[in-house]
């Protein structure tokens, strides 16, 4: 009962069984690696909920893909294949939305394997783990309101060198300029600043003296997010 339960409606007498035990022994492994992977990524740096949430998780979707694939050799080809797609053609998204977009690819292909019993228990296991990371807060910071990026567009005749230093000292505990570029027809500069604030109440305030140095251009504050495709 049990082998008819958990084997691939498309096995053959040449097809390696894949048992119960040892496929929750391999996704349990893979999960407590991918806290201990997370932890240690969490220690000293900045990170976001969703990315840290995402990494804890992420070993036991490769896990379930590795062990579907085991000597398929085409099967691991079309698999990278369809992984690169989503990482270098979709549209930008948080860590956490592309890492729900691979673990739907992940039960599909259990499913496209014939193994209907195991996406089941996939998508119910792994389901599971990102619910209850989510309702345990896993990976949120202490005082994460304080954690922002901020998106300054200036002309590009205004050198940005230090500019809003002053500014910034004064509004922030520390800050960082993670990113330039060019909008506009390169007209305009776009400066991206991730930085912890001293106090939320006096975010109008810290925007309001922003804008006298940056011409009254374009500023926006949100909350600090890892975005893929704009890293």
């Amino acid at each position: 009962m049990h082998n008819t339960i958990f084997g691939g409606i498309f096995d053959t007498d040449m097809t390696n069984v894949i048992y119960i035990s040892d496929f929750l022994l391999c996704i349990g492994v893979a999960l407590v690696i991918g806290l201990i992977l997370a932890g240690t990524y969490m220690w000293g740096t900045r990170y976001t909920k969703s990315f840290v949430a995402t990494l804890a998780v992420l070993p036991a979707i490769v896990c379930v893909v590795i062990m579907m694939v085991n000597g398929n050799v085409g099967a691991g080809v079309a698999v990278a294949g369809a992984f690169s797609l989503v990482r270098f053609r979709s549209v930008p998204g948080s860590a956490k939305e592309i890492g729900a977009i691979f673990l739907a690819m992940g039960t599909g292909l259990v499913v496209g394997m014939g193994y209907l019993a195991y996406a089941l228990l996939v998508a119910i296991l792994l389901g599971g783990v990102t619910l209850l990371y989510n309702r345990l807060d896993f990976g949120s910071r202490k005082n994460g309101a304080l954690y922002k990026t901020m998106h300054i567009t200036i002309p590009e005749d205004l050198d940005y060198s230090g500019v809003f230093d002053s500014v910034l000292n004064t509004y922030t505990k520390d800050f960082e300029l993670v990113q330039v570029k060019t909008t506009n027809m390169g007209s305009l500069f776009k400066l991206t600043y991730n930085m912890t604030l001293k106090n939320v109440g006096e975010e109008k305030n810290l925007i309001d003296e922003l804008r006298c140095r940056n011409g009254n251009l374009e500023i926006t504050m949100s909350r600090q997010e890892t975005v893929i495709g704009e890293l």
